[in-house]
């Protein structure tokens, strides 16, 4: 019978291979607490963060429209606001600040800089003024770039779509035909449909309908305007705007003597005898 149990060594080995499981206690850890902190910290010092509080500290050069700056100004803002900013902070802040199109236009257009105050510290040398000026003429020359592309490329899905709504190719063939990829024909398809609807919703200029001063000049397919010939002609012999026979400008006639009538022609009256005084 004994040789039926297992040893009382077995059973050890058996009840240490599978040890219990120990059940962590829970807690917060310790990093997340400074990484907390961290994050506040950085939306604390953010270039928005730190333009408020410059406006707060220094409204006469900071609210309003942008102002050219006192040379070495952050030196200034650590003397007079000392432990406010951090040198990364306020470097951040004057990079979005300098680079932004209105200071641009502020500094090519001025000839003073400003101090903490807003009072003139310095005047702006014309080699300043024209590194802004020419930075402005480069944004405006890629604005208007960027604006003929995009007008391109809107024509051009206009013109697809027109094409694609008369073709009777297949969908495979109509993409090749065009040098598109299929899968994105439905996607410039939609875009195109929705541009059409924005134009046909947009108001037109009185000028763009009808020209100049609300009159249309004279049409390319010939039709006829109100006065019988082109819109824009004079009316010509025949049939005034109302619809009555027009009659021919006559030169200036003589005054009727007696028995004469206005409907006698040159040559009825050359045909006659002289009458006698």
């Amino acid at each position: 019978m004994s040789s039926n149990n297992p040893a009382p060594a077995e059973q050890a080995a058996d009840s240490s291979s599978t040890p219990e499981a120990v059940t962590p206690v829970a807690g917060p850890p310790a990093a997340q607490v400074p990484s907390a902190d961290k994050s506040v910290e950085t939306s604390a010092q953010s270039p928005a963060a730190t333009a408020a509080r410059l406006a707060e500290l220094f409204p006469a050069l900071f609210k309003g429209q942008p102002k050219p700056l006192k040379l070495r100004i952050q030196v200034d803002i650590q003397e007079r606001a000392p432990g406010e900013f951090s040198k990364q902070t306020l470097s951040a802040f004057f990079r979005r600040y300098t680079g932004a199109t209105s200071y641009l236009i502020a500094v090519s257009k001025g000839t003073q800089r400003f101090d903490l105050d807003g009072q003139p510290a310095g005047e702006l040398t014309e080699e300043h003024r024209k590194v802004a000026s020419d930075e402005l003429t480069r944004r405006r020359a890629n604005a208007n770039a960027k604006r003929e592309q995009e007008q391109t490329e809107r024509r051009q899905r206009a013109s697809l779509l027109r094409d694609f709504e008369i073709t009777k190719l297949t969908t495979a063939n109509f993409c090749a035909l065009k040098g598109i990829a299929p899968e994105s024909l439905d996607g410039l398809l939609a875009q195109a449909r929705a541009e059409a609807l924005e134009d046909a919703q947009r108001p037109r200029h009185p000028e763009q309908r009808h020209g100049r001063g609300g009159e249309r000049g004279p049409r390319r397919d010939g039709q006829q305007g109100p006065s019988g010939g082109r819109e824009g002609e004079q009316p010509r012999h025949g049939r005034r705007a109302d619809g009555h026979p027009q009659q021919a400008r006559r030169g200036p006639q003589r005054p009727e003597g007696p028995g004469e009538s206005r409907r006698d022609s040159p040559r009825e009256s050359a045909g006659r005898p002289p009458r006698r005084p």
